[in-house]
């Protein structure tokens, strides 16, 4: 049997789904570098990127070329780098051949091994490189006089795989501690895993064993597993690394730097976000730059991520709701008011039908409120019904403060369900909602222009006011919406928002508008440095 350009799709999809239904229990075992909670969910991340790169290639050589690339571009994380990795060190054996067998399967997994090892500036053991290259030497055991049966030689490199994994705790103390294996192994056995299953045509049986669930490690802080407080990921075009890479090694750790043709894929942890960029900048041109804070992703990690832990008063209500959202805060804010369930999403990551459908489905509660939280979602949240067993019901909320304000009129064991709905769309409607967001190119509105990297207010879906100031624009937008008679702004903070732009709001408040409160709320949400309600 030969894998040929088809099958090879086949295997990725496969991965992806199992990458899924597994996502959780991989984002539990992630305890090393940092326990952030995200392994599984970078990981699907990182092949969903290929699953869109692969779309239209039939040949072996486009096939191959389309996952290279697509891994490459969609890594996240220090697991979705390594992965990519691995997937472009199978893909550079895989794209010169018509077909692929036994002896072209050792090869691949050969390279990748190599190639992952290299990528990663201090390679430790008992992660996921352990587990490939134990994969590599079983593959490798097959008698070279002969051509093995790829089924065969697939059994042995799971196999041993499987061993290796359950092994790593005693290679990595952090893993020992925590009581798991390693999360980035348990991913990559799932891809061989794929392998197996496509070849043999029998479903594989992951070990319950190994896909525990793992608990943070050694306190409530990244810096008792890494040391180290950010992440840093950028896109670098340059032609060579290898003096980007020493300078890295001097201010950091968990460096994997992948790519190639003059693309690299760059991660470091490390205390000193400056000199990191920097450090591309010095050698070629830096883009797409992401920093996470991994302190803080640690810390709200015991809480409610890596998934959504809900109140269980709330959970075993015959009603429930699903808000879509995005940031950790806006999540816990949900929470606390009674969400059963999250689908994590918004401004450029709308969700599917099929992502709210796997949520709803997921509870025990017969009857489900969705709250879309943005206009473009409202339709696909209309959608979830024709689908679903259980009673669905949309509450249109165009913005998470609407949602929010929806929440506030939940009742989970409300006797008249028509008149909970009409009551929480009152309470959506009620609210007054802005947001600050950046202009990402130039563009003609009413009251002028705007260019790009322009910070804008949104005051119900209009563009109300811009500034190259994010103070600036921020404090305009509180001038358009608050008036004399409101009686309660709520500030909600997200990514990129300013200690000093947040201040100067809380003194505007207190100068122009002192009988109105303002409460100020840590929502993490991606792309919104604030988001405004007023009642």
């Amino acid at each position: 049997m030969r894998l040929n350009a088809g099958r090879l799709k086949r295997i990725i999809e496969l991965y992806y789904d199992r990458l899924g239904e597994h996502r959780e229990a991989l984002n539990r075992l992630n305890v090393y570098p940092v326990p952030d909670g995200d392994t599984g969910t970078n990981m699907r991340l990182t092949v969903g990127s290929v699953i869109d790169a692969i779309g239209d290639a039939e040949s072996m050589a486009e096939v191959s070329q389309a996952i290279a690339h697509g891994s490459l571009m969609g890594a996240r994380g220090n697991s979705g780098v390594i992965l990519s990795q691995i997937l472009r060190g199978l893909s550079d054996t895989f794209r010169s051949r018509p077909d692929v067998g036994s002896a072209d399967l050792v090869e691949a997994l050969d390279l990748a091994s190599e190639a992952a090892y290299q990528a990663v500036l201090r390679p430790v053991e008992g992660t996921i490189l352990t587990v490939l290259r134990v994969a590599a030497e079983a593959a490798a055991d097959a008698d070279p006089a002969a051509e093995e049966d790829l089924s065969t030689l697939l059994e042995r490199v799971y196999e041993r795989a499987e061993l290796a994994l359950e092994q790593t705790p005693e290679l990595l103390p952090v893993l020992k501690q925590a009581g798991v294996v390693d999360a980035g192994g348990a991913g990559l056995l799932l891809l061989i895993g794929a392998f197996l299953e496509e070849v043999t045509g029998n479903d594989v049986v992951f070990p319950d064993r190994l896909f525990v669930d793992g608990v943070a490690a050694g306190g409530d802080s990244g810096r008792d597993a890494g040391g180290l407080r950010y992440e840093v990921m950028f896109f670098l075009e340059a032609e060579r690394v290898d003096g980007f890479r020493e300078t890295w090694g001097e201010i950091g750790d968990s460096i994997v730097v992948v790519g190639g043709d003059g693309m690299w894929n760059c991660h470091i942890h490390t205390d000193h976000i400056g000199p990191a960029i920097e450090a591309g900048i010095d050698v070629g041109r830096v883009r797409d730059i992401r920093v996470t804070d991994l302190i803080e992703q640690a810390g709200e990690h015991a809480f409610h991520a890596p998934g959504f832990e809900p109140i269980p008063e709330f959970y075993e209500a015959p009603i429930a709701v699903v808000p879509v959202a995005a940031g950790d805060g806006i999540a816990e804010l949900f929470r606390s008011n009674g969400a059963s369930g999250i689908v994590r999403g918004g401004q450029t990551m709308n969700p599917s039908t099929a992502d709210l459908l796997e949520v709803v489905e997921s509870l025990p509660a017969a009857t489900v409120i969705l709250l879309p939280n943005n206009k473009n979602i409202i339709p696909v949240a209309d959608q979830v019904d024709a689908h679903s067993t259980k009673r669905i019901y949309v509450v249109p909320t165009r913005s998470v403060p609407q949602g929010l304000a929806a929440m506030v009129s939940f009742m989970p064991h409300a006797p008249d369900i028509e008149a909970l709905i009409g009551a929480m769309r009152g309470a959506a409607d009620s609210v007054i909602t802005g947001e600050v967001t950046r202009a990402v190119r130039d563009a003609v509105v009413d009251f002028g222009e705007i260019r790009k990297d322009d910070w804008f207010g949104l005051a119900d879906g209009e563009i109300t006011s811009a500034s190259e100031s994010l103070t600036q624009a921020l404090v305009a937008l509180l001038e358009h919406l608050v008036d004399p008679e409101r009686e309660l702004v709520t500030l909600i903070t997200g990514e990129g928002a300013l200690d000093e732009a947040t201040e100067a709001a809380v003194r505007w408040i207190a100068e122009q508008r002192p009988d109105v409160e303002i409460e100020v709320v840590v929502g993490g949400q991606p792309l919104y440095p604030y988001y405004l309600s007023v009642e």
